[in-house]
């Protein structure tokens, strides 16, 4: 995949619309680059990062119960 994609290339991975996008990079929460005049891009590292999964309730359980097998007491 390369470094840097387009908000239409982005919005298809992450299966939301351009307009999210757009609205994220305008809030500051998605930093986007402009190359030229009409070209914007946003980098993979920073799409991966906004839209990281969030841990339910089930995952934070588990990963608690394998810390604590872990312990070497």
């Amino acid at each position: 995949m390369p470094e840097w994609l387009s908000l239409q290339q982005a919005a298809a991975v992450h299966g939301v619309s351009v307009d999210t996008l757009r609205r994220r990079i305008a809030s500051g929460k998605l930093r986007a680059s402009r190359f030229g005049v009409r070209l914007i891009r946003v980098r993979v590292e920073d799409l991966d990062r906004l839209f990281r999964p969030i841990p339910t309730g089930d995952d934070l359980t588990q990963r608690r119960a394998r810390a604590r097998n872990q312990r070497p007491w």
